[in-house]
């Protein structure tokens, strides 16, 4: 058999999978308690009592399937559901293969609302589930199919450290924390009174005594000359990084930051492009990026945004979501962070583990999660698009 007769073969063997079937559900946790940071405090949002979820399966011709999620705090979930619900036929047919083919298709689907914030959320759940499935299709857990630079990430506790606490309850969770092994611990500060979240922080830091690397998160509370005066109070205690000390949107005010302070500045994960970050990395404005998978429109751009920090060599943390981020940190060059919440447990039916200080990139293939009862339960939206093989 000649060359061309050969390559023609070839093709005809391996007729191309196509996706036959998409479900699109919004799912809402409810949180045990309120919970609120600094932007609570001063009155710019209410404390959050829910997490609205949009999830996306997908299966297609040949039988794979696939998982992902994206999600919102306090507004948005209904609308993120809408806009997916909008444009998921545009996928019916597609080869599954094609991820980077299939983001620039679902974002022209929906290019009048631009590509960025809500528009690129609801593309993240279909590109994070085409993600999954090609990971699982190949039999590999989706950090080894990115390529695995570790099997564990080192894990911090963000959920324990709230300004809805107390001192006293959040020095109790320091110790839980640490009992299960977590690595870092996080608090929130941006208190109206900046007195109170330094005795705060002193109370943390001795408690943790050396056990645990700690970290102090803003959320965008102040102004320039606000987070100078307390980036210096806090650089007796070797922070890990301080987070968001200023509106996520200026690159100028963090660049200072992180050429004035000895202690690293991590920001990004409210950013909702991967345009967004490279702005930041381009004007040296922050030692830690946090970008978050869901929120800039799924992995295929987050896996742009690690390219451009790994040229600048920095460190990677990325927000929330550790079921997603835990694959991808495991993937960076650098010895990342991740965040550990366990908000999301319900959802699912595995969960991750934590062993000194680290968590455990599951060895299931994919993302290795699936949906859970209580999930279901919680579902109040539910849409088809194609038909299931």
């Amino acid at each position: 058999m000649d060359t061309i007769a050969k390559t023609v073969s070839r093709q005809q063997d391996a007729s191309p999978d196509s996706i036959a079937w998409i479900r699109l559900s919004s799912i809402f946790l409810p949180l045990k308690t309120p919970i609120s940071d600094a932007k609570v405090l001063t009155g710019r949002q209410k404390p959050l009592t829910e997490v609205a979820f949009l999830f996306a399966e997908i299966e297609t011709t040949e039988g794979h399937s696939g998982i992902g999620f994206s999600y919102s705090k306090r507004a948005g979930g209904p609308g993120q559901y809408a806009h997916a619900c909008e444009i998921a036929n545009v996928l019916i047919g597609e080869d599954p293969n094609d991820i980077a083919k299939l983001w620039i298709k679902l974002s022209w689907a929906g290019a009048s609302v631009g590509r960025s914030g809500l528009a690129v959320q609801a593309i993240a759940a279909f590109d994070i589930a085409l993600w999954d499935l090609k990971a699982k299709r190949a039999g590999l857990p989706l950090a080894k199919l990115l390529g695995a630079h570790r099997d564990s990430v080192r894990c911090y506790n963000t959920s324990g450290g709230f300004l809805s606490s107390p001192i006293e309850e959040v020095l109790d969770n320091v110790e839980q924390s640490i009992g299960a092994d977590i690595g870092g611990i996080k608090i929130k500060v941006g208190q109206p009174d900046m007195a109170i979240d330094a005795q705060r922080v002193a109370a943390v830091h001795e408690r943790i005594g050396g056990r645990a690397a700690m970290m102090v998160d803003a959320n965008q509370q102040w102004d320039r000359p606000a987070a100078m005066r307390f980036g210096r109070m806090m650089e007796p205690y070797m922070l890990t990084w301080i987070e968001e000390p200023l509106d996520a949107y200026d690159v100028e005010g963090h660049a200072m930051l992180a050429a004035q302070l000895d202690t690293p500045i991590a920001t990004g994960e409210m950013l909702a492009s991967a345009l967004e970050h490279v702005a930041l990395i381009n004007n040296n404005a922050v030692d830690f990026i946090q970008p978050d998978a869901p929120r800039v429109g799924g992995i295929t751009q987050f896996l742009k945004i690690c390219a451009f920090a790994e040229a600048k060599k920095l460190q990677l943390a990325p927000h929330f979501a550790m079921e997603i981020h835990l694959h991808l940190a495991a993937a960076y060059e650098l010895e990342p962070w991740v965040e550990h919440f366990d908000w999301l447990d319900p959802l699912f039916n595995e969960h991750l583990e934590i062993e000194n200080g680290r968590m455990i990139v599951p060895t299931r293939p994919g993302l290795g999660i699936t949906l859970s009862e209580q999930a279901h339960r919680w579902t109040r939206a539910q849409a088809e698009f194609g038909k299931r093989p």
